[in-house]
């Protein structure tokens, strides 16, 4: 099967450097000088003060899927995400493959007061200046995306910017991604080149994660009752999109979802 990965790491190289052409970093820290002077919020201690830990997706479609809800709008979303009792949200800023933008994650930030993620393929520190100018409280970075040198030296500059970092793993293989530099680390039960899902994933790789990092299941969970299993072996965190995103009405979806979660 084709790595879709490659696709899409080599298409988001030639998008980071068409933007960094038309907006300079200087440029873009000038413009944004207001709200990198404004404190962020904390996705970790949401998660670890939650009883469910739901960081509530808003994207559009996804490469393997397609569209989910191709009308979406993050000015209705996301504030039925927050009175849903989601503890965070995560916005998806690619455009090619997830149908989100950059505008998404702005518009989230004047809509909601919960934690926002900037879920996007980090390759380049520039990248972390456009999430924090637009609002974003913590990044994602994914090891299959990155050497453990490139994750080091993103994640130390994320901190510089007060952003948090949620470091996305896959196997046992990219643990050596771990640094001191991130707050909490993601199991993807979704393999980013074939994008087959097994939720076991999370269960095979909880006892190998290190017992002080916040510890997030990421994809697939589309069933109350794994929240309850996952948070048994330590999850407190659990990112979920396509089960919100593919109904009419996420925002109910997600108070359903929360409401069947066994207690």
């Amino acid at each position: 099967m084709k790595d879709i990965l490659q696709d899409i790491i080599a298409n988001k190289r030639i998008e980071v450097a068409r933007q960094e052409e038309a907006i300079s970093l200087q440029t873009l820290v000038s413009m944004g000088s207001t709200r990198l002077d404004l404190p962020t919020r904390s996705m970790r201690a949401a998660l670890a003060a939650s009883e469910a830990g739901i960081i509530a997706e808003f994207k559009r479609k996804s490469p393997s899927k397609g569209w989910l809800h191709p009308e979406a709008n993050v000015r209705e979303v996301l504030p039925a995400y927050e009175l849903a009792g989601a503890s965070a949200c995560s916005v998806l800023t690619d455009s090619l493959f997830f149908g989100g933008s950059l505008g998404d994650l702005a518009t989230a930030r004047k809509v909601v007061d919960l934690p926002l993620l900037r879920k996007d393929f980090i390759i380049n520190s520039y990248q972390l200046y456009q999430a924090r100018v637009m609002g974003a409280d913590a990044v994602l970075l994914i090891a299959a995306c990155l050497t453990p040198a490139e994750c080091l030296s993103l994640a130390e500059t994320a901190h510089s910017l007060q952003l948090e970092v949620l470091l996305e793993v896959h196997s046992q293989q990219e643990l050596d991604h771990l640094n001191p530099h991130v707050d909490m680390v993601g199991v993807n039960n979704r393999n980013l080149g074939s994008f087959h899902t097994d939720v076991e994933n999370s269960f095979r790789l909880a006892e190998l994660l290190p017992k002080e990092v916040l510890k997030v299941s990421e994809s697939g969970i589309a069933n109350p009752q794994l929240i309850a299993r996952l948070r048994k072996v330590g999850y407190r965190g659990f990112l979920i999109g396509e089960t919100f995103m593919k109904e009419a009405d996420p925002g109910l979806t997600l108070t359903h979802f929360k409401e069947a979660i066994p207690c």
